[in-house]
């Protein structure tokens, strides 16, 4: 069975939207990309750190959804990594409230023996001297490398982002970071800067508005699927990130051409995520409902331009 690996948080969050609110739920990188990729027949194994007061249920929920957490560390005399934020009226924006590193200040993630023989190497959205610390420790290199970033980095690490971003196969990024990384207005023209930066692949990710893939000769855009409602946005991108390497793990297949099946995977379960508050949604998803909403995708984008 092919294996996935993935380092990003296990997390708390705390979440305001205009439909409600929550106290401290499940959250983080690494737990949404998990519970993303359980969607797929893979070994899917996370590397990551909470603190002692972290539930047990929840590391049972994670290795109910066939996800190995004994890459987990427990730092019992610490606490987990906190995040709170408020989504405003037009979910597109938030303001962070709260953001407590705990256990992720001086996380220093290992990368055991059991991990070596990982097919898919998935890089959460941490300090990109951490994300290549990971890449160093891989004796056999995966076959693909993909990595999530943000523009904190870019603000106060660029050299050392760079750096890493130089080691991966595929980078995913917003449109906003995209820009800031390029210099580039025109997201084609931020592609293909950022391409010779040393991905192959790159991911514009425009939230209700899809994603761009790129690679040096090819652009693929996949829509967002509308939605009735879109209660929280927390973790979308990850779920995205999940789906995206689930199947491509599942499938062994890296071309641009099944990428784009990936991305509609990705965008599919993200679509799921947003549905309901934190992990609510993704943690209790029907493999029906996924394959009828890839349908979904199918239908939007389908049609017959008569010559």
């Amino acid at each position: 069975m092919n294996k996935l690996l993935i380092v990003g948080s296990v997390a708390f969050d705390a979440i305001e939207t205009p439909f409600g609110k929550t106290d401290k739920i499940l959250g983080g990188a690494g737990t949404f990309i998990g519970l993303a990729a359980a969607n797929f027949d893979i070994n899917s194994n996370i590397i990551s750190v909470v603190g002692g007061d972290f539930p047990e249920k929840y590391l049972k929920l994670m290795q109910n959804h066939k996800v190995d957490i004994s890459g987990i560390e427990i730092k019992k005399d610490e606490k987990t990594f906190f995040w709170s934020g408020k989504y405003r009226n037009d979910m597109n924006t938030r303001d962070t409230i709260a953001t407590e590193l705990n256990v992720l200040e001086k996380f220093d993630p290992k990368v055991s023996d059991a991990y070596q023989e990982a097919d898919v190497l998935m890089l959460g959205n941490l300090s990109p001297t951490v994300q290549s610390s990971v890449i160093e420790q891989m004796k056999v290199r995966p076959k693909l490398i993909v990595m999530d970033t943000m523009n904190f980095w870019m603000d106060i690490m660029l050299s050392d982002l760079k750096n890493t971003i130089s080691k991966v196969d595929v980078l995913t990024i917003n449109d906003e970071e995209a820009r800031q990384l390029s210099g580039e207005y025109s997201l084609v023209a931020a592609a293909q800067k950022i391409l010779t930066m040393g991905p192959k692949y790159l991911i514009i990710k425009k939230g209700e508005h899809g994603a761009l893939l790129f690679d040096k000769e090819n652009i693929f855009f996949a829509p967002a699927l509308p939605l009735k409602e879109v209660f929280d946005p927390t973790g979308a991108g990850d779920t995205f990130a999940g789906g995206f390497c689930g199947y491509l793990t599942k499938t062994n297949d890296f071309t641009f051409n099944n990428m784009k099946n990936a991305i509609i995977a990705g965008s599919a379960l993200a679509s799921f995520t947003v549905e309901k508050f934190g992990t609510e949604r993704i943690q209790n998803l029907d493999k029906n409902e996924f394959y009828d909403r890839i349908q979904d995708f199918i239908n939007l984008v389908d049609f017959q331009y008569p010559k």
